[in-house]
C-alpha cells in the first residue's frame, strides 16, 4: 500500500493508482438494485457487486440530497461540515437560510484536498444547487472541470473549466424532469476520462426517476440499465468506481393514491395558536414537482414564549410519527451542528411525510402519481459498492460493522490498493 497523501476528517487517503471515480446515485434506494438484479438488467453492476465489494450502509440523516453529498465529499458528518438540509432558520433573523452556498461548508474537502496535493479533479452534478460546494477549494484555472448539467449549456472556463459542453458530449441541453439529467452527468464524465484522464472524479445524479417510479416499474429498470451501461464503460477505462447513493426513497401514499401526510404546522397552529411555532421542510429546493416538498425529516422552531416540551408531546401523539427529539438530542443522535438545528426535530414513518401548512405546499406535479419521497431514517440506508476487490485492511475495516456512506471516497481510493 502506498502512503497517505492527506488526512481529512479522521480520514487517511492515499493517492490512486488508476483514475478514481465516485458515483452518488441520487434516490438509489436499495430496493432498485434488488430489483435490476432480478430483471438482469445491470450486469456491470452485478459484477462489480460480486467481484468488488457490495454492502448496505448507513448514510447522513435527515436523508436529503445537500447533507448527503456533503458528507460524502468531506468523509463527515454534518456535526463537522455543517450542512444539514436544503434550508435551516437563522436564529438571528428567524428567516429561512438556502443550505447550499460554499461559505456554510465547515469543512475541506476529499475533492480540493486532491487538488492540493497536485490531482486533477472533475466535479460533475446534475443540479447546480450543489456545484458551489463541491467544487469549493478548487482553483479551475488549473485545470479542474466543475459544473451541473442543469447548466451545461452556459459553462465557462472561468466559471466551470471547461466550455461548449453540450457539443463536446454530444447530447442536448438535458430537462430538469427527465432520466437524461443524470445519463449526461455520467457521459460528460466518460467524455472527460477518456480525453483528459482526470485522478478523481465525483458524479452526482438526481432522483427525478426514483421520485416518480417504483423500483419494478419498467421505466426504472430501464434507467438502471442506461446507469449501468455508463458504469461499465468508466470500468473498461481503467477507474476504479465507487457507487453509493444520498439516500433512499419510499412510497408515502394512501391507498387511494393521494399523498400520506402530516401538515404539522396547521396540527400545531390549531392546538398552540397560530404564530406560536414555525416549521421548516428542510428537503425543500426549486425543484418541488419531484416531492412537494414533502419529506419525512421536519425542524420545529419556537417562537418567543413557545414550549418545546408541548410541541414534544403533541408531534408525538400523532399517527405516523417515528420519532421526536428536543434540539441537542437530535444533534446527538444524528451527529448534526446544534447551531443549526431547530429546537424539535420530528421524523416519520416510512409510509407517511410531514409537511408544513397544506396551503404553503404546491402539490401540482405530484398528480397523476404516487408519492415517493424520503428524509428520514427509514430512507437512510443505501448501497455501498466498489468495482475491484477489497484489500485486506479493507475487508477488516468493512467486517467491523461501521461503515457509512461517507467513507467511500476513502474505500475506493485506498482499499484496492494492494
Amino acid at each position: 500500500m502506498t502512503d497517505t497523501l492527506f488526512e481529512l476528517n479522521g480520514g487517511r487517503y492515499q493517492r490512486p493508482i488508476k483514475p478514481l471515480v465516485v458515483v452518488c446515485i441520487d434516490g438509489g434506494d436499495p430496493a432498485y438494485l434488488e430489483a435490476s438484479l432480478e430483471a438482469g438488467v445491470i450486469p456491470n453492476t452485478a459484477r462489480f457487486m460480486k467481484d468488488g465489494f457490495y454492502t448496505v450502509v448507513d448514510g447522513t440523516v435527515p436523508s436529503f440530497t445537500c447533507p448527503n453529498n456533503m458528507s460524502i465529499i468531506t468523509g463527515s458528518q454534518p456535526e463537522v461540515h455543517g450542512i444539514s438540509g436544503n434550508f435551516y432558520l437563522d436564529p438571528a433573523t428567524r428567516e429561512p437560510v438556502v443550505m447550499t452556498g460554499p461559505e456554510l461548508l465547515r469543512s475541506r474537502t476529499v475533492l480540493a484536498e486532491y487538488a492540493r496535493c497536485g490531482l486533477k479533479i472533475v466535479s460533475i452534478t446534475s443540479k447546480d444547487k450543489l456545484r458551489q460546494q463541491l467544487q469549493k477549494g478548487l482553483d479551475l484555472s488549473q485545470g479542474h472541470v466543475s459544473f451541473s448539467a442543469q447548466y451545461a449549456d452556459r459553462c465557462t472556463l472561468a466559471e466551470n473549466g471547461i466550455e461548449n459542453v453540450l457539443d463536446y458530449v454530444g447530447m442536448p441541453q438535458p430537462d430538469m424532469y427527465s432520466p437524461e439529467l443524470s445519463l449526461f452527468v455520467l457521459e460528460a464524465g466518460i467524455r472527460l476520462l477518456q480525453d483528459r484522464r482526470p485522478d478523481v472524479l465525483y458524479l452526482s445524479l438526481t432522483d427525478f426517476v426514483q421520485h416518480k417510479y417504483a423500483p419494478r416499474e419498467a421505466e426504472a429498470l430501464d434507467f438502471y440499465a442506461r446507469l449501468d451501461d455508463a458504469f461499465g464503460r468508466l470500468a473498461e477505462l481503467g477507474a476504479v468506481v465507487g457507487l453509493t447513493a444520498d439516500h433512499g426513497m419510499n412510497d408515502k401514499a394512501k391507498e387511494d393514491g393521494s399523498p400520506n401526510v402530516i401538515f404539522l404546522q396547521d396540527v400545531l397552529d390549531q392546538t398552540l395558536g397560530k404564530g406560536q411555532t414555525k416549521v421548516i421542510c428542510p428537503i425543500t429546493d426549486p425543484f418541488v414537482a419531484h416531492h412537494g416538498s414533502l419529506g419525512g425529516f421536519v425542524r420545529v422552531y419556537c417562537n418567543q414564549g413557545a414550549d418545546a416540551e408541548a410541541v414534544i408531546r403533541i408531534a408525538r401523539s400523532l399517527s405516523g410519527v417515528e420519532s421526536v427529539w428536543d434540539r441537542d438530542s437530535a444533534a446527538r443522535v444524528f451527529q448534526l451542528p446544534a447551531d443549526r438545528e431547530g429546537d424539535v426535530v420530528v421524523v416519520s414513518e416510512a409510509g407517511t411525510c410531514i409537511g408544513a401548512a397544506e396551503a404553503e405546499h404546491d402539490l401540482e406535479g405530484l398528480k397523476g402519481h404516487r408519492l415517493r419521497t424520503h428524509g428520514g431514517v427509514s430512507e437512510a440506508r443505501v448501497p455501498f459498492i466498489v468495482s475491484e476487490p477489497l484489500n485486506d485492511a479493507y475487508w477488516i475495516r468493512a467486517a467491523g460493522g461501521r461503515l457509512r456512506s461517507h467513507h467511500i471516497f476513502e474505500f475506493t481510493a485506498n482499499g484496492t490498493v494492494r
